[in-house]
């Protein structure tokens, strides 16, 4: 790569991060300031969780429409187009003055991520090489613990003070970092390629028939969705876990699992992508076998964490489960985009982000609990470390796969 083209690839990977660290910001600003809104509109539990599923809804609805015209429009204009659009729906969530408008601001939101979440990906697939993909996109995808982390402390800081403000400071930057994206360089799809690539546009209906029999692609989905289960529905139940059967202060349990999950993710996501790639080098699927690893060595210590007693041991046990679990997010989605063609990859990753949500976090919190209704909390949190070990053993198949396409190509997985 000649150096004012890595110049270009950093500048671009540097603005594509902080956008989605902003991204994640500002889907967990509203999880800080639930009791403020609550108390101001006067609505219930069930209301308030409204604003977290329409977003998810409209997010996983609106993610393969983001990738399809990720693939047919210049990458840049749709990433800045949906920054803006968030930005704009996150800055309108301050100014709501009903509940129906907030709500109606939260699922504008979820279209604007579903515009980055698909096509932003596929930019870096083409900004750097194979073999140093999966460390790029480990970088990319470090934003997301910490944004949320950081998404928590806005909403749960600023918005003790005001909630409006809250969402104020979480939407401003978003705006600045749409005009900053249209300055970056626009890839040509399939620049970092080794070999030639077609330049073709591929119909919706066409992209779903090429991608029905990738058995790479379904493989690496499916591990990514068993593991956003498992991650969804710890999020969710872990503070619950520790308040109401620990003990814990609601307010100390969830500044520190916040913590353990901010770093965990962090050190986990950089470390999947350096072994990632080391993988990769080695041979196909070598990626896929280091998520595999990552996920079934996690579900123990998932085990553990609601097994144990004491603070230490169970924040310790919880940060080794998560090191490992998030492992798996780098990898997992290079070998999404590796396995198809650059004409057609923000499609999908859009599917992708789709079936992930559809199957995964927006469903495994009330399959949890009501798992934790029948028996208990802890017995929930350690059911829920079977879907890792399913979606490792998935992932393992994957591999197997990942070698047989590469001894035998075929134009499903080119």
């Amino acid at each position: 790569m000649s150096e004012p083209r890595a110049r270009g690839a950093a500048f671009s990977l540097g603005v594509l991060t902080l956008i989605n660290l902003l991204n994640y910001l500002d889907r967990y600003i509203v999880a800080g300031v639930v009791p403020r809104v609550q108390a101001e509109f006067g609505i219930n539990n069930t209301q308030a969780g409204a604003l977290g599923t329409v977003f998810v809804l409209v997010y996983m609805v609106a993610s393969p429409l983001g990738g399809f015209l990720g693939d047919r429009l210049q990458r840049r204009y749709v990433v800045a187009g949906s920054v803006f659009l968030w930005s704009l729906a996150t800055v309108g969530s301050g100014l709501a003055g009903t509940f129906v408008a907030l709500l109606g601001a939260r699922a504008v939101l979820g279209v604007g991520e579903a515009g980055y979440g698909s096509v932003g990906p596929a930019i870096i697939s083409d900004l750097f090489p194979r073999d140093l993909r999966t460390r790029m996109l480990a970088v990319f995808f470090t934003a997301m613990p910490v944004g949320a982390a950081l998404g928590y402390v806005v909403g749960g800081w600023i918005g003790a003070t005001s909630w409006r403000m809250a969402f104020f400071i979480g939407g401003g930057p978003g705006l600045v970092l749409a005009f900053l994206m249209l300055f970056t360089p626009e890839p040509a799809r399939g620049a970092s390629e080794t070999g030639p690539v077609a330049e073709e546009q591929i119909a919706f209906l066409e992209g779903l028939k090429r991608l029905w029999p990738n058995r790479v692609f379904w493989a690496a989905t499916a591990g990514l969705t068993a593991v956003t289960f498992a991650m969804g529905g710890l999020g969710y139940w872990m503070p619950k876990f520790l308040e109401a059967e620990r003990g814990m202060d609601p307010g100390r349990a969830g500044f520190i699992f916040g913590a353990v999950t901010a770093v965990a993710g962090l050190g986990g996501t950089m470390l999947g992508g350096a072994l990632g790639d080391r993988a990769d080098r080695r041979g196909p699927g070598g990626g896929l076998w280091v998520s595999a690893a990552g996920m079934i060595a996690g579900a123990p210590f998932m085990v553990l964490a609601a097994t144990v007693s004491g603070e230490a041991a169970i924040f310790t046990m919880a940060f080794i489960a998560q090191v490992l679990l998030f492992m798996n997010t780098a990898p997992i989605n290079a070998a999404i985009v590796n396995s198809v063609a650059p004409s057609y990859r923000a499609f999908a990753i859009g599917l992708s982000n789709l079936t992930l949500h559809a199957l995964g976090d927006a469903i495994s919190p009330t399959a949890i609990g009501a798992v934790a209704d029948a028996s208990s909390v802890a017995m929930a949190i350690r059911a829920n470390a079977l879907p890792v070990v399913v979606g490792g053993l998935i992932l393992l198949w994957g591999a197997r796969q990942a070698r047989r396409a590469a001894a035998t190509p075929s134009p499903a997985a080119s």
